[in-house]
């Protein structure tokens, strides 16, 4: 016959099974929590853990919400943060939530994590959010409050009460009496103060009208401003290294203050003028203001007509746009535009070139155009009119002589023939050497007398403040009586006929 096999467990089957089956017991028994789940937690920042041990509980309004899972040393400060794992009961956690650590029931020991969740309004704390340590606390420990009550604390608590009995039941000296409300002068503090019971109701009335007037115009105003004001100091809270930035480069704002302290005086020394002409300038502000308030009446009269007016106006500027368009007047400005820079040039160096038109302009009509209007007394060769139209007449005729011409051109006829009377003319503006004539008859004089020398010319005088010239005085007419001046001496063989003739 056939032996049976043996169907059991191998020992080592079950040994493992056994090792297996101990470590989910151990886990269980030390985490109370199911592995390979994610569980949703919070961190918190407080002053001290007050000996908070894993799994202490985390309650929301007495129910267990949670538990710590762990504690420790916050960054580089002495405070600790807690990690807290919030059941699904306990959640959502939200922005504004706050916490204490408090103590537990005498039975149950230890401390217990009291957690209030916030308001919906702040927003969801995200998982692994932080609570900031301005919305923790942490309870006075008995050992806390015995350490403040030392020796010298008590000595100085035993000297304000008895001080204070002083005040209260001390009666005032005659310089406290002088300085004192008449009312209350020989009487006690305690005796004052009950004195001002006497106006108590008063003044209660009036302070609950300032308290009235606090909680402000419409219900729940107060509150939402100690809302607001507790979200501003969340936002701080939150940002508390940009703060500590900003109280660093304001100390850097203040320090830079100080070294321009003499600057700064200086600016407010100025602002007591700048106040001054400001008052100046409102007083001629509200004196325009009738005016201006008269204008206004008066325009407000116009504008029930300016609908019709803008309406009227549509069909002259869709006609003005086109004309303005860059196919019109817009391409025009562009063609323009390099003649504008050439403008501007020209206006600048217009103030240099218009004082002198106007010196020459002043010229023109103070000098030149009188000295035209004068009238040379030439004797029988006086032509009896003014210079400027003795001068266009000899143009008149030198044109006339001028008439001759030949294949080279027009030429003017003179008397070149050779006579007995020699002129040296000596020295011309226009050469170094004499020109020399012999005509056939004798010159008559140059008129007016010419010298050998030019008339003083400065250039530093302006032509505008010069004189008009004489020209019939003694030196510029010469003889008159048809002599000769320039007739040559017995012993010369000619005359200087003073650079003319």
């Amino acid at each position: 016959m056939r032996r049976n096999h043996n169907l059991g467990m191998s020992p080592l089957r079950f040994g493992l099974l056994t090792l297996l089956l101990a470590a989910v017991v151990t886990y269980f028994g030390f985490t109370k929590a199911v592995p390979f789940q994610h569980h949703f937690e919070v961190q918190a920042v407080v002053k001290s853990s007050n000996l908070l041990r894993p799994h202490s509980p985390v309650r929301i309004a007495g129910v267990n919400v949670g538990e710590v899972v762990r504690s420790g040393r916050y960054k580089h400060t002495s405070y600790s943060v807690l990690t807290l794992r919030i059941n699904k009961n306990g959640q959502p956690i939200h922005r504004d939530a706050t916490l204490k650590i408090r103590p537990r029931l005498f039975l149950e020991g230890n401390f217990y994590v009291d957690l209030k969740p916030g308001t919906p309004g702040a927003g969801k704390l995200d998982d692994r959010g932080l609570i900031p340590i301005t919305q923790t606390g942490t309870p006075v420990q008995l050992d806390q409050v015995l350490t403040a009550l030392q020796s010298d604390t008590r000595g100085s608590l035993q000297e304000a009460v008895q001080g204070l009995g002083a005040a209260l039941n001390g009666k005032p000296s005659a310089a406290d009496d002088a300085e004192a409300n008449p009312a209350v002068r020989g009487l006690t503090g305690a005796q004052a103060l009950n004195k001002t019971l006497d106006t108590s109701p008063e003044s209660l009335r009036d302070t609950a009208r300032v308290a009235g007037a606090l909680l402000g115009p419409k219900p729940h105003d107060l509150s939402q401003t100690i809302h607001g004001l507790a979200r501003a100091m969340t936002t701080l809270a939150d940002h508390q290294t940009d703060l500590a930035d900003l109280i660093v480069h304001f100390n850097a704002t203040v320090s830079t203050t100080a070294a321009h302290a003499a600057d700064l005086r200086a600016s407010v020394s100025e602002l007591g003028p700048t106040a001054r002409h400001a008052a100046q300038g409102f007083d001629e502000l509200n004196t325009s203001m009738p005016a201006t308030r008269q204008f206004a009446r008066s325009l407000a009269g116009s504008l029930p007509e300016l609908p019709a007016t803008i309406a009227a106006a549509k069909p002259w500027l869709d006609q003005a746009r086109r004309a303005l368009s860059q196919a019109e007047l817009g391409g025009l400005l562009d063609q323009l535009q390099p003649a504008t820079g050439q403008l501007a040039s020209l206006g600048h160096a217009s103030r240099q070139w218009l004082p002198k038109i106007d010196a020459f302009n002043r010229c023109i009509t103070n000098v030149i155009l009188p000295t035209g209007d004068l009238k040379v007394d030439d004797g029988a060769l006086s032509a009896n009119t003014e210079n400027y139209k003795e001068f266009w007449h000899a143009m008149v005729g030198m044109a006339g002589e001028g008439q001759f011409f030949d294949g080279n051109g027009g030429y003017l006829r003179i008397q070149a023939g050779h006579g007995p009377t020699p002129i040296v003319t000596g020295k011309t503006n226009y050469s170094d050497f004499a020109f020399i004539g012999e005509p056939t008859l004798p010159p008559l004089s140059t008129r007016p007398a010419y010298g050998n020398k030019l008339p003083p010319y400065d250039r530093s005088v302006p032509c505008a403040s010069s004189p008009v010239p004489d020209v019939n005085n003694a030196s510029s007419t010469g003889p008159r009586d048809g002599a000769s001046p320039n007739a040559p001496a017995p012993d010369d063989k000619a005359v200087d006929g003073g650079g003319g003739g």
